[in-house]
């Protein structure tokens, strides 16, 4: 159990900057992913948002293609990142697969008991029991509190849906959490106001955890603290995972960020996957020209890496009119003819579990 502290959790100067902590994290990394039971099985996986016009809204005109044939699979135990630039489809990715958002298309399989079952059939009792194994910390923590109602009443809520009624069992149940995120119990007594945006989230994350979940989504948990912070609040979430033997599926806009803690990173763009490898893998040969400008926007020189930025030219296009063929190809600075504007570009298995969707590759 970890020792009780009104303060931030304390680290090492040498661990304080999740940037400066990439080398070293990435050569001793835990490879997780050596457990190859399957808890998701996300298979062509299409959300759409519909767009109407008329006095009405009745004409249906478009679609916002907010996730776009998405294919991929979580396993138990691992981190798997999500990144990308604001708009690729990330978020909606991750309420898909919790069924906040309604897929259009696809299949969402998660090993409930030990059979792969399609979320997207779950009537509303089946629904309530899968939420109930896989939680979702949200990006803001000062709007994901109630800050009308005390800590405890925002706790006590989902626990007693899920059966947990006497005041005994849900206090001796959130105190437990709160330890577990380094906070004092009798946190549970106060409001949201009370606290900074780093408790605000670390309370996000015990309420989540205080039904026992098996996976839980992390949609950008960092991007709203400051960089000192980040890692405090990273370092917690990877001390629960090994304690609690979580599965995380991390979704970040910050590629050094998911570096940092994920097994396996998806790099999307207009919602589709580009390349979907092992982390280590990933940092050290990135195989997609999006994957290289992402990766040179990080400011640490990485060895075996050219230090060069790359500056994407033109700006991300409409999800409502996606260009034709590979999605990134307007912008490509290894665009290599009409190939890339007419054929959408199929996954390539580079070996390794390296995956990428790029014309530049032939593949195995």
């Amino acid at each position: 159990m970890k020792t009780d502290n009104t303060n931030q959790k304390t680290i090492d100067n040498s661990n304080s900057d999740i940037k400066s902590a990439i080398h070293t994290n990435l050569d001793n990394k835990d490879m997780k992913s050596s457990n190859n039971e399957l808890v998701f099985d996300v298979r062509g996986l299409k959300t759409y948002f519909p767009i109407y016009e008329g006095t009405f809204k009745k004409k249906k005109v478009n679609d916002v293609k907010a996730v776009d044939n998405v294919t991929f699979t979580v396993k138990r135990g691992e981190t798997i990142g999500v990144v990308g630039e604001s708009g690729c489809g990330k978020t909606t990715l991750g309420r898909s697969i919790m069924r906040l958002e309604e897929p259009t298309g696809g299949e969402v399989l998660y090993n409930l008991h030990g059979t792969m079952t399609d979320i997207t059939k779950f009537n509303k009792d089946q629904l309530f029991d899968f939420r109930k194994e896989v939680q979702m910390v949200f990006q803001d923590p000062y709007s994901a509190l109630n800050p009308m109602r005390k800590i405890y009443d925002s706790f006590a809520e989902p626990l007693k849906a899920h059966g947990v009624n006497s005041k005994e069992d849900l206090e001796m149940i959130m105190e437990d959490r709160l330890r577990r995120v380094n906070l004092r119990p009798e946190f549970i007594y106060r409001y949201p106001h009370e606290f900074s945006g780093g408790q605000r989230q670390r309370l996000c994350i015990a309420r989540a955890l205080s039904v026992s979940p098996e996976v839980v989504i992390l949609d950008e948990p960092v991007s709203a603290l400051d960089v000192s912070i980040q890692a405090q609040v990273i370092n917690l979430l990877q001390d629960i995972q090994k304690e609690l033997d979580l599965t995380y599926v991390f979704i970040a806009h910050d590629l050094s960020v998911v570096e940092y803690i994920s097994d396996r990173i998806i790099v999307m763009y207009l919602g589709h996957i580009l390349e979907y490898a092992d982390s280590v893998e990933l940092n050290r040969k990135p195989a997609h020209p999006y994957t290289e400008a992402l990766l040179s926007a990080v400011p640490i020189p990485e060895v075996g890496r050219e230090s060069k930025r790359i500056v994407l030219e033109g700006d991300v296009p409409s999800p409502i009119h996606k260009p034709s063929g590979c999605p990134f190809h307007n912008r490509c600075p290894k665009y290599i003819g009409e190939i890339c504007e007419q054929k959408v570009p199929e996954f390539k298995d580079l070996g390794n579990g390296h995956f990428v969707a790029c014309h530049l590759y032939q593949g195995k």
